[in-house]
């Protein structure tokens, strides 16, 4: 069991600066040693759903005087959970990448019911937000430093962190002197204007003719591996959730394949929402179940990541209908499928199948199939439809064969 230390004390860094009014983490480790330290100001923004059919948007600070039940350290991974108010917590999960650690996921849980800062909401239930921050390749012995603004979005909540100092992997009991800073907090070199010399240019005497080249297609993507993601609440729980699935997400001309190797996996499981939340070092997708007691459908997608160009985006559909299947079964669709989730993001599922209701043993109950890989009967349907054609079709010659036949005897 972890002990920790108390929060918002004054703590001796020995860094480049000082921060203020923040809020400050200490968590020690089973024997009584700092293994986790952050000083950090986030600002959250969440729009709801009010009582009066309205949707309103709330402002609030992680406050200073908070807790840190949950929190843990590794060798391998730690966790800051930071928990406050009536139900409400931010926690950030870190892991070690070779000499370097990075953060893999940001889980922002706020309850519906308080009503200081969410007044007149049409529930009260807890809503669970899941973002990937752009924290890596920090050193293991520095300070992740940013005085800068970085503003995460992800569905109706926005995170706005700054005067962030995290070390996530602390040792021989002391936060490290050296600094690890944001690629906003490094100052740029401005470079200076280059001046031409005019020149009278010379006559062309001979223009040489180019040629346009000719750009080579870029060639087809090959089928996503599937991935295989088990979620069960801790590790003395059994499994709640599964889904196996390839996938590739096109964000407006730009297409990539979602790899599941080395993925984090995360969500929850309730009565009657799951949700699954898969990481990777580009993307982030966190599916939202739901059921009405007999069918079980992919309520919510959000899918938040980066281009192999670079360009970032967080793309959200909170209204879906698809997978539908009775709850205690599973869903399956072995062909490819594609769904337009918003105007700007289209994805292709492979070798699907899906239970995040009634899941026994660890294996997926009988599947309900799509109708693309329904063949079973559609088979049959098709064979028997020929064969009762050409049957018809014999019939008919034989009765015009008949026929004239039999003209031909009464002439005669």
């Amino acid at each position: 069991m972890y002990r920790y230390a108390a929060l918002v004390l004054s703590l001796a860094l020995g860094i480049a600066f000082q921060l203020s009014h923040g809020t400050e983490v200490n968590v020690t480790d089973k024997d009584n040693n700092l293994c986790l330290y952050a000083n950090l100001m986030v600002n959250f923004s969440v729009s709801y759903d009010t009582t009066d059919n309205k949707s309103a948007t709330t402002e609030f600070e992680l406050p200073e005087t908070v807790t840190s039940d949950g929190s843990k350290c590794d060798t391998s991974s730690s966790l800051l959970k930071i928990n406050f108010g009536e139900g409400h917590s931010w926690s950030v999960n870190f892991t070690v990448n070779g000499k370097m650690y990075q953060t893999d996921t940001i889980t922002f849980s706020y309850n519906l019911g308080d009503t200081k800062f969410f007044p007149k909401a049409s529930t009260n239930e807890t809503a669970n937000v899941y973002v990937k921050p752009h924290i890596t390749d920090v050193g293991m012995d520095t300070c992740y430093s940013c005085k800068s603004k970085e503003v995460i979005e992800a569905d109706s909540v926005n995170q706005t962190l700054w005067n962030v100092l995290i070390q996530a992997f602390v040792s021989n009991n002391i936060t490290s002197e050296n600094i690890t800073s944001c690629a906003a907090d490094v100052p740029t070199t401005p470079v200076a204007p280059t001046t031409h010399a005019t020149s009278t240019a010379a006559p062309i005497t001979n223009a040489t003719i180019i040629v346009p080249t000719t750009t080579t297609p870029t060639p087809p993507l090959p089928t996503p591996t599937t991935g295989k993601y088990h979620f069960k609440p801790n590790e003395n729980s059994t499994v709640c959730l599964m889904a196996y699935f390839g996938l590739r997400v096109a964000y407006k001309q730009a297409e990539m394949n979602f790899d599941p190797n080395g993925t984090t996996i995360s969500g929850s499981c309730g009565d009657n929402t799951s949700e699954l939340v898969v990481v990777s070092n580009t993307m982030t997708i966190m599916l939202t179940f739901v059921h009405d007691t007999k069918k079980f459908r992919l309520h919510a997608l959000n899918i938040t990541g980066k281009t192999s160009a670079g360009v970032t985006f967080s793309e959200v559909n909170t209204n879906l209908s698809l997978w539908e299947a009775a709850v205690g079964s599973s869903y399956m669709c072995n062909k490819e499928q594609s769904y337009n989730i918003t105007s700007q993001l289209t994805i292709d599922t492979f070798d699907l199948q899906v239970q995040p209701f009634g899941v026994k043993n660890g294996v997926f109950s009988t599947a309900h199939e799509c109708s693309l890989d329904d063949t079973s009967i559609l088979i049959p349907i098709i064979v028997g439809a020929a064969l009762a054609g050409l049957i018809l079709i014999v019939v008919i010659a034989y009765v015009i064969g008949r026929r004239k036949t039999y003209v031909g005897y009464q002439t005669l």
